[in-house]
């Protein structure tokens, strides 16, 4: 595992180096672009009678496992720094329109993609079941924070526009995963089952997974507090940070909670009182460390993503199915946060154009092509699978490189007075 991780180092270096010396391109849009684009090359000289650099490429990223390597491995200390870079204050100003974006959009989204999914699937004769359907829908649902806050840092959004999409890309990416599990335990899917199915386990299942998150990670936060503001060395700060981050996630795992929104919450904590825990040397030694540690894992995943294009075999009836789902992801987006929008939007002074650049913004990436390859074998994880990494490109792709426009009519309508 070791040595393919060590490949995937080595070619993420190489494409991150190209983009940056001659293409220049935002860093996640041009590795994943590059990587994809290096899967394709790889595919057609294997189409050309030039067999093994293909199975050789398809066989390290297998050893590495997708799903567990975001999921279980470097998810956590992306949540967490991404959580510990953000205004924690600004957030809890703003803590209705976010959670209701967070919880609420991400259920109706999942309820409209899933349903629409279904039909889509139908249409261009995919058998995918109604079950099967809704997981896609959960897992493609929340925006990935990590494209998100790499898009928002070089956008320069407004400060309140950057909160609300940090903060709603932060605890939706953990209410999908948990509506997913939830899901997944509901169809009886081998690895995910908890026993019981009825409706009140699966409620039960994501109370607990949701609301024991949060709880959890307000306890780990808590820790970190007492034991960073007794002392005054960067290093063991660091190491203290890194424990909470590997150690709470094995726990979130063990106890049956949801180790992302434990993670966000964790995070959030320690941001929020980082002026009286860390001194003024320290401070910037353990953000910067966290700092470095987000970007680079940042590059890794979204290389691994354009690389994984290897490991996906299309059909006909599949690209189309994905052509369509690409539009139907888009208008779920849309209505998904349009409409509880509206019960925050005048009364805390967002623009016209705010719903416009959530949508645009809502960029898809690792989280969502993790749970897809994670689901078991069956004759629709194909289909799935396929499709999720259609939205994702697209999301990262043309998303990703046009939002600027949008970000400017947003900012301008705040400046003009009608977002204030």
């Amino acid at each position: 595992m070791w040595s393919a991780f060590a490949v995937l180092l080595c070619v993420t270096a190489l494409l991150a180096y190209l983009n940056e010396r001659f293409v220049r391109l935002p860093t996640t849009v041009g590795v994943t672009l590059a990587g994809a684009l290096a899967s394709i090359v790889l595919i057609a000289l294997d189409a050309l009678g030039l067999p093994g650099l293909r199975g050789w490429a398809a066989s390290v990223l297998e050893t590495l496992d997708f799903t567990t390597f975001v999921l279980n491995g470097i998810l956590s200390a992306l949540l967490f720094a991404g959580a510990l870079s953000l205004n924690t204050r600004q957030m809890l100003a703003q803590r209705g329109s976010i959670l209701l974006l967070a919880f609420l959009s991400t259920i109706i989204s999942t309820a409209l993609i899933g349903v629409a999914s279904y039909g889509v699937f139908q249409l261009v004769g995919l058998d995918v079941p109604l079950m099967w359907a809704l997981l896609f829908g959960a897992l493609i649902s929340p925006t990935d924070p990590v494209a998100v806050l790499d898009l928002l840092k070089r956008a320069k959004v407004p400060p309140k526009i950057e909160t609300l999409i940090a903060g709603e890309s932060l605890f939706n990416d953990g209410v999908g995963v948990v509506i997913f599990l939830a899901l997944a335990s509901a169809a009886g899917l081998s690895g995910y089952s908890h026993g019981e199915t009825g409706a009140v386990q699966v409620l039960g299942l994501f109370a607990q997974e949701a609301l024991g998150g949060l709880a959890f990670g307000a306890l780990l936060g808590g820790l970190g507090y007492l034991l960073v503001r007794s002392i005054e060395q960067h290093a063991v700060e660091v190491l203290i940070t890194l424990a909470l981050v590997v150690g709470g996630y094995v726990g979130a795992a063990a106890l049956g909670v949801s180790g992302p929104l434990a993670m966000v919450v964790a995070g959030l904590m320690l941001s929020l009182w980082r002026d009286q825990i860390f001194g003024e040397h320290t401070r910037e030694h353990v953000l910067g460390f966290w700092e470095t540690v987000d970007q680079v894992l940042n590059i890794v995943l979204f290389a691994f993503i354009g690389l994984d294009v290897l490991l996906t075999d299309t059909t006909a009836p599949q690209l189309l199915a994905s052509v369509l789902m690409i539009a139907l992801a888009l208008g779920a987006r849309w209505i998904s946060v349009a409409l509880p929008f509206a019960l925050v939007r005048a009364r805390e002074g967002y623009g016209a154009y705010t719903v416009r650049l959530l949508t645009w913004g809502g960029l898809r990436g690792g989280i969502a092509i993790s749970l897809a390859l994670g689901l078991p074998e069956s004759p629709y994880r194909a289909h799935v699978v396929t499709v999720t990494y259609a939205v994702v490109l697209f999301t990262i792709a043309v998303q990703g490189l046009s939002i600027m426009p949008v970000v400017r009519k947003a900012t301008a309508a705040l400046e003009g007075g009608e977002g204030r």
